[in-house]
């Protein structure tokens, strides 16, 4: 995606008719500088988005960002407006595409994929995946994950540097991986596929032919990658995710190989996008100020501490939605078909919402954010991310102190997850 101000020219005007930046916009019009750039994978990775974010915050309105002559998109800022949004599927449609890099072309898994499917259809679908993976079903599993995690950090313990983030990168297919039953010498290849997904901009994952050259690589390797799985896995039936999947039945049938493959990619990749960000960002950003160490010094607020993780780090930045029908979100009017974003990491900043939203509070409560969505699509892997972090902090911080840089850390180049692939660190064993 370009920038606004390398794309957008003239008076280009919106569904809602308003010019948009760099035109002088007229007045009352839902427009303005804070738009610049938001789809810009750029601003996440080299600049500071959350400035642009609080601004957007502050109007009474929603602003326009014309990426394109032919494509532009509402951004949805403020908590309540991303609650309105992300709950009512009947005004604002999954099924078009629920991300930027699909800005305007239909998306081929709408409708087959969870995470790209309506309700009710999608509340069919979700449901024994969502038994399967619910908190009671994850606990039986703490051993494995506890393990998994003292392998990734084991690497720490001999006081050289250490690429934490590099490693983060890797546990949640490990955990996932472990989950639904594939083998471990393909662990590397998938969690480095998968990050192609999601940072197809970034000069580490991105291949001569571009971003979208990138993509369809990564997707195809990946579809390819669980058709073979899908018949294996078909001939032998076991208890792990993907059998729950291909005995699942929708609309009276069970879900097709391609619906099975779909949702085996969904599901990996949500582990992917939302387990290593908050603790990189905690050690990106806190370990010369002290918060780690006060928060070793009392590990019994490692729940809380893991939300409040989870809030202020905001790994997916946005979700998409296409408008249905005409609506009003904060006095600005929606036609049917427009793109509608909403930026999760700013709705989980508003002060309305969350006191002092900058500072990282241990103990805060309540703390109502959206890290995972909100409404239907709540994040059906949210149980495991919760168990993994906390199993994931509490041995880190009870096993090691005397954090430090070792290295320059460095940002993923993507406007759909906000993290770090580079953190070089040492440490010390307690």
């Amino acid at each position: 995606m370009l920038p606004l101000d390398e794309s957008a020219a003239g008076t280009v005007a919106p569904a809602g008719g308003c010019p948009v930046i760099p035109a002088q916009p007229a007045p009352g019009c839902p427009v303005g500088k804070a738009a610049m750039g938001l789809a810009d994978p750029m601003l996440y990775s080299h600049g500071d988005f959350h400035p642009l974010w609080a601004e957007l915050r502050e109007k009474d309105h929603l602003t326009w960002q014309q990426v394109d002559e032919a494509n532009g998109f509402w951004s949805v800022a403020n908590y309540h407006d991303a609650d309105q949004v992300l709950r009512d599927s009947h005004t604002f449609t999954s099924e078009r595409g629920t991300l930027l890099n699909i800005l305007g072309v239909e998306d081929p898994a709408g409708g087959r994929q969870i995470a790209a499917t309506d309700p009710p259809r999608h509340t069919i679908m979700r449901a024994r995946l969502q038994k399967a993976m619910a908190i009671k079903a994850i606990e039986r599993q703490d051993q494995m994950i506890r393990e998994l995690v003292l392998e990734v950090l084991r690497p720490l313990e001999d006081g050289g540097p250490f690429d934490f983030a590099e490693a983060m990168l890797a546990l949640p297919v490990a955990v996932g991986g472990t989950s639904m039953g594939l083998p471990r010498e393909d662990w590397p290849r998938l969690a480095e596929l998968l990050n192609s997904s999601i940072a197809a901009d970034d000069p580490e994952y991105r291949l001569e032919g571009g971003t979208q050259a990138t993509l369809d690589n990564a997707h195809r390797q990946l579809f390819a990658y669980f058709q073979d799985i899908y018949g294996e896995r078909r001939r032998n039936l076991g208890d792990d995710l993907i059998s729950v999947l291909i005995t699942t039945e929708v609309d009276g049938r069970r879900m097709t190989p391609g619906e099975v493959m779909s949702n085996c990619y969904s599901v990996l990749l949500g582990a992917v996008v939302t387990t290593p960000h908050s603790p990189n960002y905690m050690m990106a950003e806190h370990v010369e100020d002290g918060l780690l160490d006060t928060w070793a010094s009392d590990l019994s607020v490692t729940p809380t501490a893991v939300e409040e993780a989870l809030r202020v780090a905001s790994p997916v930045s946005h979700f998409m939605r296409y408008a249905v029908n005409d609506t009003v979100i904060r006095g600005t009017r929606i036609r049917a078909g427009d793109a509608v974003v909403v930026w999760l990491g700013s709705a989980n900043r508003d002060r309305e919402v969350f006191p002092d939203p900058d500072t990282f509070d241990l103990r805060r409560r309540p703390n109502k954010h959206v890290a995972f969505g909100i409404g239907p699509h709540y994040c059906v892997g949210h149980t495991v991310a919760r168990v993994t972090l906390r199993i994931l902090f509490t041995e880190l911080l009870s096993r090691f102190t005397d954090f430090a840089y070792a290295g320059e850390k460095s940002r993923l180049r993507s406007n759909f997850i906000s993290g770090y692939k580079h953190l070089p660190i040492t440490a010390r064993l307690r």
